[in-house]
């Protein structure tokens, strides 16, 4: 999947790719059709950067309601011809899950699209999960032969059918057709789901990693191993180092620190550190100067995770290094430092905005240490990253150090906030938000009674509305 084109944050459509409740807010104001053709582009082309992280279905299914949006659309981009030629999940996902959260709120069209989707298209399994939410049993059990009949009655076939069955996020429409009354779905299913089970167990039992008896030696190797065939183990190779490795083998460990391969290396580098070994600090300051790039970012990230008052004291020596120690320094004052730090981390966050822009991958936690620290002086650049960044992830990140920073917030970028797409921002806003303005009371009645919205976001809300539904 190609990174996404964003338009500009001032632009109805910039607003609605980046999820901000600005977005909502201008497209309920804007011509309908001009409002309808930004949000289709969205959803038929997702725009999030990282869709684990970030969310977007239920933004856009409730302008969708709001919109009275037709979904002529996405039934299009659903069947079109490029659907058997990419099928790829980020092609459709997007699409599939705001059909669920529509028929949730019950789009009966939505409902229907995903039933002949789930039958026909490319992206089925995502589908299948959408509907085991929200589909009734008769309009589960009406999938079954359609379903079933994607895989052939090989061998080949039935391994397809029981990775299927194996891999299913929702299990509920594989239960029921194991139940079905047609013999022929039922015996299949079953069949399915006892290989699955089965091969789950073998997986389990021809595991190739450590065994017990293993040497310090033997753990580095086997590190080695995954780096030369792309794989990183240093991490479970250092966990494994706990287990094996006593105080005669310290030596060892700290050459490998030294002067092992690129395996031995970050395995030593890490667990030197999660030890608090005397001398892991150097060494990681030395991989930093001599190191491939796995080694620096292995004990970048090795750093990182240190909690010692040592750790912390370095942290400042480096705050002002030009490489990437430089920036883990940041970033650790960011999340352990003091009061006195707060010119390291303000510096931090704003070389990063200048030199990597508002996505830059640092600024979450820089952002994080802005408000943990009280930063109010943050607050211009930290509006900058609110309103410019892709990530709505990062932006609702940004709203609780806001929150946190400056005074302003209330009436402003709370407002928008109770409409944006991620709900841990929508809790900041329900909890911060200036209840003069009228649409930030009706905002947070229509959440309150909202059976989709979080449990999190409406015990916000219920905190400023009382008994008698008045905001407070």
């Amino acid at each position: 999947m190609f990174d996404p084109v964003i338009a500009p944050s001032g632009t109805l459509l910039g607003l609605l790719q980046r999820g901000r409740g600005d977005g909502t807010l201008h497209a309920l104001t804007a011509p309908r059709p001009e409002a309808l053709t930004a949000l289709n582009a969205c959803v038929l082309h997702d725009p999030r950067h990282d869709w684990q992280v970030e969310n977007r279905s239920l933004f856009y299914a409730r302008l969708y309601l709001d919109l009275n949006g037709e979904l002529d659309e996405i039934e299009a981009h659903l069947f079109d011809a490029e659907d058997i030629l990419d099928t790829d999940e980020s092609r459709t996902g997007l699409a599939l899950a705001v059909l669920g959260h529509l028929a949730s709120y019950g789009r009966r069209d939505a409902l229907e699209l995903l039933r002949r989707y789930a039958a026909r298209g490319s992206n089925w399994a995502w589908a299948l999960d959408e509907l085991a939410l929200r589909d009734d049993d008769a309009g589960l059990r009406a999938l079954a032969a359609p379903v079933l009949a994607r895989f052939p009655a090989d061998s080949e076939g039935e391994a397809e059918l029981a990775a299927a069955v194996r891999d299913a996020f929702e299990p509920r429409p594989w239960r029921l057709w194991a139940e079905d009354s047609r013999t022929s779905i039922a015996t299949r299913v079953r069949a399915a789901q006892e290989a699955g089970s089965f091969d789950r167990w073998q997986r389990q039992m021809q595991s190739s990693g450590p065994r017990p008896g293993w040497s310090v030696r033997a753990v580095f190797e086997w590190a080695q191993q995954g780096v030369e065939r792309g794989a990183a183990l240093h991490v479970p190779a250092a966990r494994c180092l706990t287990a094996v490795a006593g105080p005669d083998d310290r030596p060892e460990i700290i050459d490998a620190a030294r002067h092992g391969d690129d395996g031995a290396r970050c395995t030593a580098l890490r667990y030197l550190a999660d030890s608090h070994d005397p001398d892991v600090l150097d060494l990681i300051e030395a991989a930093q100067t001599a190191g491939s790039r796995l080694v620096v970012d292995a004990a970048v990230d090795a750093f990182e995770r240190m909690r010692s008052i040592a750790a912390v004291e370095r942290a400042r020596r480096w705050a002002h290094r030009p490489d990437a120690l430089g920036q883990a320094a940041g970033r650790v004052l960011a999340c352990r430092g003091g009061a006195q730090d707060s010119e390291l981390v303000l510096g931090a966050l704003r070389e990063a905005v200048r030199g990597d822009g508002p996505d830059a991958p640092t600024l979450c936690t820089l952002v994080d240490g802005a408000g943990r620290l009280g930063i109010a002086c943050a607050a211009p650049v930290l509006r900058h990253v609110y309103r410019e960044t892709a990530s709505s992830h990062l932006r609702g990140r940004t709203a609780r150090a806001l929150a946190a920073t400056d005074p302003s917030f209330p009436a402003g970028f709370a407002v928008e906030c109770l409409w944006d797409c991620e709900e841990t921002t929508r809790e900041v806003a329900a909890r911060h938000a200036e209840t003069g303005d009228a649409r930030v009371v009706d905002q947070l009645r229509r959440l309150a009674a909202d059976p989709a919205e979080e449990a999190e976001v409406q015990t916000a809300v219920r905190s400023r509305i009382g008994p008698d539904t008045t905001a407070v």
